[in-house]
């Protein structure tokens, strides 16, 4: 029987994002995607449950200490519906910023063996952040029902926006995040540290109008998930983003992602070697 002939891929003849290539390997994205969800929750007695508890329990701690004894403002929201709105997407940021870090090092046999976009793993990392923030919206759901929360239905179209937002954003640091792992392996102890000071940058336990300083508004505006998280509190809140500071969380996501996707394409011919 005559074998069929070895077909070389030359994985360095397009250093730019390839979309048809990538749609081509589609089914690699829920591969990954559904292999690293078992993976998180195997052997748990709560399993998928702990995509909820989590945000869930975080939300009582921050509800006491700021909510309750520091009397935090929530733009006139009950602060467990405001803070755990805040989570849910901030939870898709550094969950799957810290996994998309990660993600070339997990899998490094697998770079080593076959070839394929490279881009699919950081990519389906963060896709199971979205996983956990899709079992997680329920409980948002049950908060709003439990408080009677109005919502403007007229303005639920901001949270698909702000989903895109923040995967986006995400996508383009963790690319950054998971070239460097690969070279630097000092990065899987700098990104615990990176994503603990981001959170207190981001508006998640507060609103941007109760600090003080114009100056500080537009430093915490630099954050990506800035924008995601005041268009995904929107509809909940009433209070529409700050337009000038929601400009500057668009535009610093927009370099992050062209920047990250890039410097990842033009260093992923070393991954094999490195990983």
């Amino acid at each position: 029987m005559q074998l069929p002939a070895e077909q070389i891929i030359d994985s360095t003849r397009n250093r730019w994002l390839d979309l048809k290539e990538t749609w081509r390997y589609r089914e690699l994205f829920y591969f990954f995607t559904w292999r690293d969800i078992k993976i998180k929750y195997k052997q748990t007695v709560l399993g998928f449950l702990w995509a909820i508890l989590q945000p869930l329990l975080m939300m009582a701690i921050f509800t006491f200490f700021f909510g309750r004894t520091l009397k935090i403002p929530s733009q006139e929201v009950p602060y467990p519906v405001y803070v755990f709105s805040g989570l849910l997407i901030w939870n898709i940021f550094s969950v799957g910023l810290t996994n998309a870090a990660n993600s070339m090092v997990n899998n490094a046999l697998i770079i080593k063996k076959i070839y394929f976009p490279r881009l699919i793993i950081p990519v389906s990392s963060i896709l199971v952040a979205l996983f956990d923030f899709v079992m997680a919206f329920i409980l948002l759901i049950a908060l709003f029902i439990y408080y009677q929360q109005p919502i403007q239905w007229t303005a639920v179209w901001y949270w698909p926006l702000a989903l895109v937002v923040a995967s986006l954003g995400t996508l383009g640091l963790g690319a950054w995040l998971a070239a460097l792992n690969v070279k630097y392996r000092d990065f899987r102890y700098v990104i615990p540290f990176l994503v603990q000071v981001l959170f207190f940058l981001t508006p998640v336990l507060y609103p941007v109008s109760m600090l003080p300083h114009p100056l500080l508004k537009y430093v915490v505006a630099c954050s990506p998930m800035y924008a995601a998280i005041e268009l995904f509190r929107f509809p909940i809140t009433g209070v529409a983003p700050v337009a000038d500071l929601l400009a500057i969380s668009l535009a610093s996501g927009f370099i992050l992602l062209i920047g990250g996707v890039l410097y990842f394409k033009f260093t992923e011919d070393f991954f094999a070697d490195l990983a």
